[in-house]
């Protein structure tokens, strides 16, 4: 049936029935079976192959914009184009474009810790050292062009700028995720990157706790202005308190109660609420803002991150006033050293069995750990006054 397509027609087509325009040549209407009304356009290629151009659905089109697009379809016709064609190339080139994407690095990382790093007590840090170290070197490579090569150079960048220790966790994270892709892409062989081998020291690196004139030497450099604001206060607070770099690092104006703080499950390793007293030493380092990050990045606005650079700072510094005082040089060291550090301190101190592994939130060894649910505040806050005044006496000795 043939006539102009207006909505009074087309409302009144019954199932089955097709309208075709009797104005624009092609520009057609149908009723499915179903009820769906659907406007197209009918013409013939290049090739004399009838082809069917979609327009839309009444009721999401009228008649009349159904005429407008049709007229359109009608003038590329006209000038030898294949609309049907081009769309589906269109199609064909996004969905290439999507696949590409997908097999990125960038979009290998981002399904790998959707399917298998949320939710993990570590995901957080896997998650930033992904994001900081690898994807902005090599996120827009297709996994299937990525070479040894690619991987080992931006792992030599990580330990230039930020260690050994920090470029191997870097490597485990990487190939964990390829070697998850490579187990559901037959045709992905990831690049074969064997671990660094250790150095005695680094192998020995779990005991090593500061001597008592090397914690002077690293507190002292800590009043230099070569090293970045606000590091050396996270540094003196990580001694103070005994907690671990990024426990510190994120620390909340929230978080803070008084003398208390509480470091919430979401981002404590054992997943659970962590209480840490903070004594008089440990407070007058933090500056209390209201809710935020306490240690803020240059820019203000989130919490402090760049250990690698503001460690080097402070390692220079600490070279130069020692070698100034006629000491030799200062054996490397960690961050992670100073939680070692104040949990020996405290034994000197006289801090015993559990309490100083509750400070560091060490979970209670066998059953006690499952009934004894005591917060044990009081002992605790007495361990780190028994800490904050070793560190001063310490601190005294070198005056």
């Amino acid at each position: 049936m043939s006539g102009k397509i207006t909505k009074r027609r087309v409302d009144a087509l019954k199932a089955g029935e097709t309208l075709y325009d009797d104005e624009v040549k092609g520009f057609v209407v149908r009723k499915l079976p179903s009820g769906v009304i659907s406007y197209g356009f009918r013409y013939r290629n290049g090739n004399a192959q009838s082809r069917w151009a979609a327009l839309g659905l009444h009721g999401s089109i009228t008649a009349d914009e159904a005429r407008i697009l049709a007229k359109k379809r009608a003038g590329e016709v006209a000038g030898g184009r294949d609309p049907v064609a081009e769309r589906e190339r269109h199609r064909a080139e996004a969905r290439k474009a999507k696949l590409a994407e997908k097999n990125t690095v960038d979009g290998v990382l981002t399904a790998y810790v959707a399917a298998h790093v949320r939710g993990l007590r570590s995901a957080r840090q896997v998650e930033r050292a992904l994001d900081f170290y690898v994807r902005p070197r090599l996120g827009a490579t297709s996994i299937y062009d990525l070479k040894k090569s690619d991987v080992q150079s931006m792992l030599d960048e990580v330990r230039t700028k930020h260690g050994p220790i920090m470029s191997d966790r870097v490597l485990s994270h990487v190939r964990a995720a390829l070697n998850w892709q490579a187990d559901r892409d037959d045709d992905f062989r990831p690049p074969v990157i064997r671990p660094r081998k250790k150095t005695e020291s680094e192998r020995g690196g779990r005991t090593r706790v500061l001597a008592d004139d090397e914690l002077r030497s690293v507190w002292s450099a800590l009043n230099s202005k070569a090293v970045p604001a606000p590091f050396p206060n996270i540094v003196r607070v990580l001694l103070l308190t005994g907690q671990r770099r990024n426990e510190v690092a994120m620390m909340d104006g929230a978080e803070i109660d008084g003398n208390r703080w509480v470091i919430p499950a979401a981002r404590y390793k054992i997943g659970v609420d962590h209480e840490v007293p903070l004594t008089d030493a440990a407070l007058q380092w933090i500056s209390r803002k209201g809710t935020g990050p306490i240690f803020r990045s240059p820019a203000g606005k989130k919490p402090f991150s760049a250990f690698g650079s503001a460690k080097s700072s402070l390692d220079g510094v600490i070279a130069e006033e020692r070698r100034a005082a006629g000491l030799r040089p200062l054996a490397r060291w960690t961050l992670h050293d100073l939680r070692r550090t104040a949990r020996s301190l405290m034994a000197r101190a006289g801090v015993t069995g559990d309490i100083g592994e509750m400070v560091l939130g060490h979970v209670l060894p066998g059953v006690r750990g499952v009934y004894d649910r005591h917060k044990y505040e009081a002992e605790k806050r007495d361990a780190l006054e028994k800490l904050a005044q070793t560190i001063s006496s310490i601190l005294g000795e070198g005056r």
